[in-house]
């Protein structure tokens, strides 16, 4: 396929993205930026967050992740819509009752300054983290796959697709972003199914005869019943349900949307709605992962993990489905970048300059000083990127979930110590705490055969370094 033409298919979709963006930015203000004036439709608000939710990497690293995982990813997805139920009937009714913009806010009522400010900036670190490792992946299958034929550093590449982000966030915010990500994930699922009915086709397969064929392989494999390997399916259910509270429920990028729907009736029905949507989704990308194992094998493809979507779909399959595949994986991008951004913005603004409470700033200065902080975003975003893909991991989907555990679990300790206990705490002392339990996590991790001989600890690190937290908290309590 013409790297060309695949450019071009890039450059018309972001034209429609622009539009979207111009007819639904109209008269955005900073309160539509942040929160949408509240007046987000819960269906599309639900429907949009799938993509963000997926992203890139769920796009592309977990069907390549298939041949040497089989569908054990299916056992953190149940965890998935555990958390999700809990986060619509425990934290959601907490957020709206207070009425806040930024979640972090809970903190400084319940804890305080210091502690609020530590949960803002907790959350500024690992969204920073996790977004830029999704838009690495990304950009680099473009880069590789495109650009690299036409003579366009990588560096180039990042800064045009942020440029991107910029042009269609800078206005409106979340009023825009509820609408471009629903275009989005309604491209990037068509695109899923799409390739799956070709290589049903193309390997003379029905549904049941392809199930067989990835069974005889091993690949349909899910549960595993020993408790100490890191895939054990009781460590993978807690691990999943608990990525959601932290991941979703006390992470202001996904919270900022749901708050910005008017009722919480309504917002509850979007968080139990995403997590049934996201089982099924999920589940399709692993069986899209057997059949692409099977194709690749039937092909003679060498490519595996991350790198055998991209390559099958570009180098062994017809132009169309080339095609397709583009427009889903910048679909896949894009939902998680410009939300990211977005909430990075509104948190800095908020949380950590208090922009809200500088009376004496009217409402265009406090605008200019916005979109300024989000360039500021942006540029942190072209470093960390950088960053990855010095880095270079084979397997971005086990990185974001490993890097999410050493930097989620504060937060989850914080909501958890302020939600379940009456305590008040020593407000000066918790960010010790905080940067003290990673690194408490880090050695653990590190030490982990000394310290529990065959026994390995997986993913459940976050719920590990979130009780640490707590424990630090309970220590440093008041009377």
């Amino acid at each position: 396929m013409s790297p060309i033409i695949l450019l071009s298919i890039i450059i018309i979709y972001f034209a429609l993205l622009l539009w979207v963006a111009y007819r639904t930015g109209k008269g955005s203000d900073n309160e539509s930026f942040f929160i949408g004036n509240r007046k987000s439709n819960w269906m599309l608000v639900a429907f949009g967050m799938i993509g963000t939710s997926l992203s890139g990497v769920t796009f592309v690293s977990v069907p390549g992740a298939v041949g040497n995982d089989k569908f054990a990813y299916l056992q953190i997805t149940i965890g998935y819509l555990i958390g999700y139920v809990i986060i619509a009937y425990v934290l959601l009714p907490l957020y709206y009752r207070l009425k806040l913009t930024s979640i972090y806010g809970y903190l400084q009522q319940r804890m305080g300054q210091l502690s609020y400010k530590s949960g803002a900036w907790i959350f500024i670190v690992s969204r920073l983290v996790g977004a830029t490792a999704r838009l690495y992946l990304v950009v680099n299958i473009l880069q590789v796959s495109i650009l690299d034929s036409l003579g366009v550093p990588f560096i180039v590449t990042t800064l045009i697709i942020l440029g991107m982000i910029i042009l269609y966030t800078y206005e409106g915010g979340v009023k825009t972003i509820v609408w471009t990500d629903t275009l989005q994930t309604s491209c990037m699922l068509l695109g899923l199914i799409i390739c799956t009915i070709y290589m049903l086709n193309h390997l003379g397969l029905n549904v049941g005869e392809s199930l067989t064929a990835m069974n005889d392989k091993g690949y349909t494999k899910i549960f595993d019943f020993d408790p100490n390997q890191k895939s054990f399916f009781i460590k993978q259910v807690l691990a999943g349900a608990f990525i959601t509270i932290t991941m979703t429920g006390i992470d202001q990028e996904m919270m900022q949307k749901s708050l910005s729907v008017t009722r919480l009736k309504d917002s509850q029905k979007n968080m139990v709605t995403l997590g049934f949507i996201l089982l099924g989704v999920i589940s399709l990308f692993l069986y899209m992962g057997g059949l692409l194992h099977l194709y690749g094998a039937q092909e003679h493809v060498t490519s595996a993990g991350d790198q055998l979507f991209p390559d099958v779909a570009l180098n062994h399959m017809p132009s169309f489905i080339s095609i397709i595949f583009i427009i889903a994986l910048i679909s896949a991008l894009f939902p998680s970048a410009d939300g990211a951004m977005t909430a990075l913005t509104s948190s800095l603004c908020i949380d950590v300059f208090g922009m809200k409470e500088k009376k004496d700033w009217d409402e265009k200065k406090k605008e200019r000083f916005r979109k300024n902080v989000h360039l500021i975003v942006a540029l942190s975003f072209l470093i960390m990127v950088i960053i990855f893909k010095i880095i270079n991991d084979n397997s971005m989907i086990g990185l974001i979930l490993k890097l999410a555990g050493f930097t989620y679990g504060p937060l989850l300790g914080l909501f958890a110590f302020g939600i379940f206990t009456k305590y008040k705490v020593e407000d000066r002392l918790v960010p010790f705490v905080c940067i003290a339990s990673p690194i408490a996590s880090y050695f653990i991790d590190k030490y982990q055969e000394n310290l529990f001989g065959e026994f390995k600890i997986g993913l459940e690190l976050l719920i590990i370094n979130g009780l640490l937290t707590f424990i630090g908290l309970w220590l440093i309590r008041k009377k």
